[in-house]
């Protein structure tokens, strides 16, 4: 009869959902397909090292289905009830080793020896009992040569070798040397200091060997108690960050993949990354819809390095560029000194969207002014320094000559000046008839005509970029940035606008009336818009006065 799995619909996937030790038993019969994730890298992640490395059976650096499944059955075996893996910690009772299996039994008069009087053991007093085991060391061979030396030679060894192959080459006809590289040893003598060099390190690696292995053969023993209870504290969370993404979809628990915390213009993004590869980030990373800021990391005290991808959940764009100074904490609670190195931008919500094409409008006349004024005030200033040099040129040449220098005036071009005011007032002209035919076109609408005018233009405006962000909010996908890490990620983890507003915090401040000593004195806000739409009334009822008396627009015959 085939197992019953519990399921559930999480980030937008119908997923398996591990809760007790029986689902554990029976995965070998769980379908490769419903796995979430088919491989994931065994460094980089909030999970111990040690324990990925032992999971990685064939040693290369990806835990696979096959070894989660392996590492199911052999705890299974060695553990009368595996609900003992959901408790999540690296201490084990003695009572709950199945003895009935050999290798079990032969952890239990471990652990028993250990433990002596206690009914529980754990993962440090096993350590610390390994620690105690005192085995014998060979001594290290005698540095044949000052330390430097050693350096220099592995600095060296390459360019000098080619260097001497090609002088051999060289003699038979089949090279060109480079005089100006030759080394200032001799050939016989850097070979004698190289095989001198590569014999101590030979000898070296070959004690450290033997040292080794009287550590393994001392201590063996202990290794299977050592896995079992790495095992025991970490495979369930593990699981649930591989079979499926139960930790991340959890507000009260960080996935394995998220490495801390950003904080930045006053939020907090929850979701950030460690990046493996800047390169095959960025690319993989456009394909997720989401707002990431790249930040490289360090703290300085620790000489720690890191560098990270925050997704932005929440709020605004405006502040947030390129070379934004910010912090960020890792999950230990360290915090590192981040600087903002790209940005890849997509919406963050719908009201963002709706402000979107005005702010990028805005940023385009901006740079336009700006680029005009620049290069108005760059020819001007050429313009300024070529008067000034044939200024110069001619008082040198009248100096010379005895002569007085006389200011001279451009002589008045009435042509020029007819010309720029004629299309100042065809341009005056135009523009008038524009807005002519506008206020002609809505003088026949009623109010609610208008205010639909305007609702139309704002929709033709904002509506195509708000369409798109709500197409993209609820497809945000985390599975590219965790493919550019190294995952295989067999399922979408879908980021809604639900959940991603868990996923980063804003600043909530109290609302308080608070008088400000350096804010701008003068009449309330209620008294200025009070004053505007006195305003706005009195030219209301200037026009309509006018209309009226003259039988113009409403008040025509």
């Amino acid at each position: 009869m085939a197992y019953k799995w519990t399921f559930t619909t999480i980030g937008g996937n119908t997923r398996v959902h591990i809760a007790k030790g029986e689902d554990i038993r029976h995965l070998g019969e769980l379908d490769e397909k419903m796995w979430t994730v088919l491989s994931c890298p065994t460094t980089g992640l909030e999970i111990s090292d040690e324990t990925l490395r032992l999971l990685d059976c064939d040693h290369d650096g990806k835990i696979r289905i096959d070894e989660v499944v392996n590492a199911a059955d052999y705890l299974c075996a060695v553990l009368r009830d595996p609900e003992v893996l959901l408790e999540e910690k690296d201490a084990l009772k003695i009572a709950d080793l199945n003895e009935d299996n050999a290798d079990a039994k032969q952890m239990a008069d471990i652990a028993r020896r250990i433990a002596g009087k206690d009914d529980t053991i754990t993962l440090a007093a096993v350590q610390t009992a390994v620690a105690a085991i005192a085995v014998e060391q060979k001594p290290l061979p005698e540095v044949p040569l000052a330390a430097d030396v050693i350096a220099a030679v592995h600095a060296n060894e390459a360019e000098y070798n080619a260097w001497f192959r090609s002088a051999e080459l060289e003699k038979m006809g089949l090279a060109l040397t480079d005089p100006e590289k030759q080394p200032k040893i001799a050939d016989k003598e850097w070979k004698k200091l190289t095989a001198q060099v590569a014999a101590y390190e030979a000898e070296v690696a070959a004690v450290n060997a033997a040292n080794q292995a009287a550590v393994d053969a001392a201590t063996g023993e202990y290794q299977p108690l050592i896995r079992l209870l790495h095992l025991k504290r970490d495979f369930y969370t593990l699981l649930k960050n591989y079979i499926s993404f139960q930790d991340f979809y959890n507000r009260e628990i960080k996935a394995i993949f998220q490495c801390g915390r950003l904080v930045i213009d006053q939020r907090a993004c929850e979701l950030c990354v460690k990046v493996v590869d800047a390169g095959k980030m960025a690319a993989e990373a456009a394909k997720s819809g989401m707002f990431l800021i790249f930040c490289e990391c360090e703290n300085k005290s620790k000489g720690k390095k890191m560098s990270i991808v925050a997704a932005m959940t929440q709020g605004d764009i405006h502040n947030l560029e390129v070379g934004k100074n910010c912090i960020f904490y890792d999950r230990s609670g360290l915090d590192y000194d981040a600087v903002v190195t790209k940005i890849i931008d997509n919406p963050i919500s719908i009201r963002q969207a709706f402000w979107t094409p005005y702010r990028k409008f805005a940023n385009w006349v901006a740079d336009l002014v700006n680029k005009s004024v620049a290069e108005k005030e760059n020819k001007g200033l050429e313009e300024m320094k070529a008067n000034a040099t044939v200024a110069t040129e001619k008082a040198k040449e009248n100096a010379e000559k005895g002569g007085k220098v006389e200011p001279q005036q451009p002589p008045f071009d009435i042509a020029k000046f007819a010309g720029i005011f004629a299309a100042l007032g065809m341009a005056l002209g135009m523009i008038g008839t524009a807005l002519a035919s506008v206020a002609g076109g809505m003088r026949t609408l009623t109010w609610w005509q208008l205010l639909l005018v305007f609702l139309g233009i704002i929709i033709v405006i904002s509506g195509p970029s708000m369409l798109l962000a709500y197409f993209k909010l609820r497809r945000r996908n985390l599975a590219p940035v965790l493919n550019a890490n190294g995952w295989a990620v067999n399922a979408e983890a879908i980021i809604n606008v639900p959940f991603g507003a868990t996923l980063t915090t804003i600043a909530k401040f109290p609302i308080l009336k608070l008088k400000d000593p350096f804010a701008k004195k003068g009449l309330p806000v209620w008294a200025k818009i009070l004053i505007a739409l006195c305003v706005i009334l009195l030219v209301a009822c200037g026009v309509a006065g006018y209309m009226y008396y003259t039988g113009t627009g409403y008040f025509a015959a």
